[in-house]
């Protein structure tokens, strides 16, 4: 078998690609190098012989005063991590880097390690001596995925620390939630709805309340939103320049792969979502709401008819995004959790991302960049 090399491809090169192996997560396309100015983008491709098999986009973020490079592949890359070898992909994926300039590359296997069913989530948040998903039996474990970390361990890989908010952009959630869609009807997904789930449907249906398709013109009215719900929340938002950026760079080669969505009463924007859509998985992204008009669960109604439309449109999976695996019912993303779960999703635990150092100084330079920024 010949072995793979990896080179720079045009960005021509990497959406032909993609159009046959659509299962590429958002943060792989060519397109999203555009929603990241602060970084210096590259397509890449794997090879074996003349045949490009695999494809990925690196993001390289400069560590300052020493003209070497973080390499950085979100939700990436696609490649066969079924395989006994993935060091067949990794060592010149790593050897490429290294010639770019990296000291450091970060990868996010796009692989479910375990799941955890609405009932059992729900069960252990009643639990007062629960405390973390963790300390759940699973409903579901991916021995590929286990094989896959032990491997990584084996070839120097490090799991990285959680995301801590370094402005470097770096970290993708470890524990998420999903809404299988493949072979579902609109009742069986209605059916798998929780009671309280329900009700607030219902509550929404039977009211006034309307959910519309936006356009980039709406993008104002979703960041005010948005920016309440950081504030509620208690995370730091993003300007309203980054979606217009990203509304612009996702939807240059298909016109509605970014759509914004909008629940509105009294001609008030009451609640408001993207969704990104890529090959067959949908994205629920930056779900935005403020306080007035709760009572009429616009909310639910928002993400039903967004839900419904991803079914309509063939994608096997909604994935809901991040998810807190605290289970202790006073803190304030339980709630958040507890509604993604009671629409049907399940809450999953990713491999998440991992880290190995190159050439000779990577590792020397992987702690000045600890150190760095930590003082940031």
């Amino acid at each position: 078998m010949t072995s793979p090399y990896v080179k720079g491809i045009t960005r021509e090169e990497h959406l032909a690609h993609l159009r046959l192996h659509p299962d590429a997560s958002h943060l792989q396309i060519p397109e999203w190098a555009d929603v990241k100015p602060d970084w210096t983008a590259e397509s890449i491709g794997w090879f074996e012989g003349e045949t490009l098999t695999a494809v990925a986009l690196v993001l390289y973020r400069a560590f300052p005063g020493t003209g070497r490079f973080l390499a950085y592949l979100p939700d990436g890359p696609a490649i066969d991590w079924h395989s006994q070898r993935p060091e067949r992909y990794l060592d010149p994926l790593i050897a490429h880097l290294e010639k770019e300039g990296a000291f450091s590359v970060r990868i996010g296997p796009p692989l479910v390690v375990r799941h955890w069913d609405a009932a059992t989530v729900a069960a252990g948040v009643a639990d007062p001596s629960v405390r973390h998903l963790r300390d759940l039996p699973t409903d579901g474990i991916d021995g590929y995925a286990l094989d896959a970390a032990e491997r990584l361990r084996r070839l120097g890989w490090r799991r990285c620390k959680e995301e801590d908010g370094s402005g470097f952009g770096l970290g993708q959630p470890r524990y998420g939630c999903q809404i299988p869609l493949a072979g579902r009807s609109v009742n069986e997904l209605r059916a798998a709805l929780s009671p309280n789930w329900l009700r607030s449907l219902q509550t929404a249906e039977a009211g006034a309340v309307g959910v519309f398709w936006g356009s980039a013109d709406d993008l104002p009215a979703f960041h005010r939103l948005y920016r309440a719900t950081a504030e509620r929340d208690g995370f730091k938002p993003r300007p309203l320049d980054y979606f217009r950026r990203m509304w612009q760079a996702l939807n240059a080669e298909e016109s509605d792969r970014l759509r914004i969505y909008l629940a509105e009463y009294d001609d008030e924007v009451l609640s408001s979502a993207l969704m990104i859509s890529t090959g067959p998985r949908v994205w629920h992204s930056y779900p935005a709401s403020g306080r007035r008009g709760r009572e009429l669960r616009p909310s639910s109604l928002l993400l039903w008819r967004m839900l419904c439309e991803a079914l309509d449109s063939g994608a096997d999976t909604y994935d809901l995004r991040s998810i807190t695996p605290s289970l202790v019912a006073e803190d304030r993303l339980v709630g958040r959790l507890l509604f993604k779960t009671g629409a049907g999703g399940r809450a999953v635990e990713y491999l998440g991302e991992w880290e190995r150092p190159v050439g000779s100084q990577g590792r020397v330079l992987q702690r000045a960049l600890s150190i760095y920024l930590a003082r940031r």
